[in-house]
């Protein structure tokens, strides 16, 4: 049964060779991009385009039209990539449309090679875009799906393309342009299927013994027939986008390069059968009729693995894992919503219809007609339910593989990998900062990895926000959960350093945050006691300060072996609590300076404070909290994705109650950093 998908949507793919059917009503240019699995395109060699239509594995047309067919082989695709895009843009500069918006929705399938479709995707909701990222096939645990994107550009085809990561967009796109409108044209065929090695034996022996004088190798249709030029259709303009493309079969032009792929004709009967001349049973069968290819069978789910990403190692493979879940998540959450909302938009569409008709108003004639619409709401309900109970439950079994599997850096506080902690020598690539989930199923949840070092500080907010849980507790109760949630994070970044690359120091102006930072004072893990009282905030703040411009220098300097000996060269955080008690306008000054500047040179904060409190400097510090990384000690749903946009509720990290874990890592970060500093 063929898929129907929605924005988001994935569906998993048979079969690795196939074609891929764009109808967009008006010329529009295809093309093809290979990508990594972080979705990064290696370079233009990973991209066909009329101006260079094969790369291994995918072939495109040489022209703009309103139709294309992109033939695909999946197994030739190079094993670094694990991403191939088909892009469409429209031929602006030459006239026409500019923008998707003002044609019909451009309709995009994949087929098998019987031509059977295996998905199909209607690019809806395009406005102001002129290019759009229609489809993106993928590798996933081994196997390959196929997902509906509708990703579209206002900026074009230059747009699309340095979203892809490629270099110098504009000329590219100037160049693939130039070459569409030199008028190229060719249409792709369809990889032929594979035929046994027996098979072609067989057939060759036959042919050799029934026709000596013929080669016993197939031959496609340009082989079998004298090269001529292909015969294009008259243009009804003078615009060159509107030459079209040459059906499958017709004969190659001498001039036409040979494309990476084989091009064969269709298979088919093309004669009746010769009739029966031994008294057989009569073949009523229509000649020319062919039967329909049968269903494939259905694959089961791939069975998940641990670290079966893209890396180098395997933390890098797992950190690629998790990441590949949450994209899988949201993406697969944005299709249901799409498909339910849009069975809701199409329920009142056709409700006000029988409304709006005073015939079927009243009567047996509206009843049926109102049935008949809620049925097929819940039928297209019914049916995106059941596609995301089937991608959530192969994601919950892929979770329960890989969590036992992560290591320190990525893992729960309750894994027993921390049983076994040893302190690293080398830090890793991400470090754990809690846990996401959505509401379509809360028990699902992903591990919010962010990379290291960290590109910005971290603000756990001490207020009551918007969650219900803190509107449980009292003020005193809220700051407490905050200021313990900013020690497990910090316990957590000493933890997966290496010893002597991280250090931390803390500001408590009142002595309020005493009771939470009593691990890491006990532990003798911090560069000195927490600094109180307004002289205790300012020293702290200018010896950070100072590190950052002296290290700035350095570096602008290109002598980075010039730093004083004495200056602490790792990776720094900052806890602040109580913020802004003990503050004065200077000290303020140097906090925003460290939040701003610190991070690219090793300078990080980690602040601890209720924005409230701080509101009587108005918009002076904004641009403090906006630097920031808001995290909360209850959860809350406030974490947006850059991809569609979902509000992601954030669990913070916990630690096992009565558990020892804490004070146990942290009694080893203590003793290494001892050994070391000997």
């Amino acid at each position: 049964m063929t898929a129907e998908l929605v924005r988001g949507q994935n569906h998993p793919l048979p079969d690795t060779r196939l074609e891929i059917r764009v109808s967009a009503g008006h010329p529009v240019v295809a093309g093809a991009t290979l990508a990594d699995e972080g979705g990064r395109v290696a370079g233009v060699e990973w991209i066909a385009h009329p101006g260079s239509p094969a790369l291994p594995g995918v072939e495109v047309s040489q022209q703009a039209a309103a139709d294309h067919r992109l033939a695909v082989d999946l197994d030739a695709v190079p094993a670094a990539a694990h991403r191939l895009s088909v892009l469409l843009a429209l031929p602006v500069g030459v006239g026409g449309p500019t923008r998707f918006g003002a044609l019909a929705a451009p309709f995009v399938a994949v087929t098998g090679l019987d031509g059977s479709e295996i998905a199909t995707y209607t690019i809806t909701g395009l406005d102001r875009e002129s290019a759009v990222v229609a489809l993106e096939l993928y590798r996933r645990q081994g196997a390959w799906k196929v997902r509906a994107m509708g990703q579209g550009y206002e900026g074009g085809l230059a747009a699309m393309l340095g979203d892809q990561g490629l270099q110098r967009p504009a000329d590219l796109a100037a160049s693939i342009l130039e070459a569409v409108s030199r008028g190229l044209a060719r249409s792709v065929s369809a990889p032929p299927p594979r035929v046994p090695e027996a098979e072609r034996v067989r057939h060759s022996t036959s042919a050799a013994t029934q026709a000596p004088t013929q080669t016993s190798m197939p031959t496609t249709a340009s082989q079998a027939s004298t090269p001529t030029p292909a015969t294009a259709a008259e243009p009804t303009t003078a615009d060159p986008m509107t030459v079209a493309p040459m059906a499958v079969g017709e004969p190659r032009s001498a001039t036409d390069p040979a494309p990476t792929l084989p091009v064969t004709t269709p298979a088919g009967p093309s004669e009746p059968p010769p009739a029966s001349t031994g008294g057989g049973p009569i073949n009523y069968a229509h000649p020319r009729r062919r039967a329909a290819a049968p269903e494939p069978p259905r694959q089961a789910p791939p069975v998940p693995v641990a670290g079966d990403a893209g890396g180098w190692s395997m933390d890098e493979r797992l950190y690629n894992q998790v990441w590949g879940m949450f994209e899988d998540l949201a993406r697969t959450t944005a299709a249901y919503r799409s498909a339910c909302d849009f069975a809701e938009s199409r329920l009142d569409k056709e409700l006000d219809g029988v409304l709006s008709d005073p015939r079927s108003r009243i009567g047996g004639a509206g009843d049926a007609a109102r049935q008949a619409a809620r049925a097929r709401h819940d039928e297209l309900t019914a049916r995106a339910q059941e596609v995301l109970d089937r991608d959530l439950d192969q994601l919950a079994a892929e979770s329960d593989v890989v969590e036992p599997a992560l290591p320190a850096a990525y893992a729960r506080w309750d894994n027993p990998v921390w049983q076994a902690y040893r302190v690293p020598m080398e830090a890793p690539m991400a470090v754990r900062l809690g846990d996401l989930h959505l509401p379509e199923r809360t028990d699902l949840r992903v591990p919010m990895l962010v990379r290291l070092p960290l590109e910005r500080g971290l603000w756990v907010d001490a207020g009551r926000g918007h969650s219900e849980e803190a509107g449980l507790l009292d003020e005193t109760e809220l700051r407490r959960l905050a200021m313990d949630t900013a020690v497990a994070h910090a316990a957590r970044l000493l933890a997966v350093y290496p010893p002597g690359e991280f250090t931390v120091h803390v500001i408590d102006p009142a002595g309020s945050g005493a009771a939470a930072l009593a691990p890491l004072v006990e532990a003798g893990v911090l560069a000195g006691p927490p600094a109180a009282g307004a002289a205790g905030v300012s020293a702290v703040l200018a010896r950070l300060t100072e590190r950052v411009d002296l290290v700035q220098m350095a570096l602008r300097a290109g002598a980075p072996d010039a730093l004083p000996p004495s200056l602490d060269t790792a990776e720094q955080l900052l806890i602040v609590h109580d913020f802004p008690h003990g503050f004065d306008d200077r000290a303020v000054t140097r906090l925003r300076y460290l939040a701003d500047e610190g991070p690219a040179v090793g300078v990080h904060l980690l602040m601890v404070a209720d924005r409230e409190d701080a509101s009587a400097y108005g918009p002076v510090l904004d641009p403090l909290w906006r630097s920031l990384l808001r995290l909360t000690p209850v959860s809350e749903d406030h974490l947006a994705d850059p991809w569609v946009g979902h509000a992601w509720t954030y669990e913070p990290p916990r630690l096992p109650p009565g558990s020892r874990v804490l004070p146990q890592v942290l009694a080893q970060v203590a003793e290494a950093r001892h050994q070391w500093g000997r």
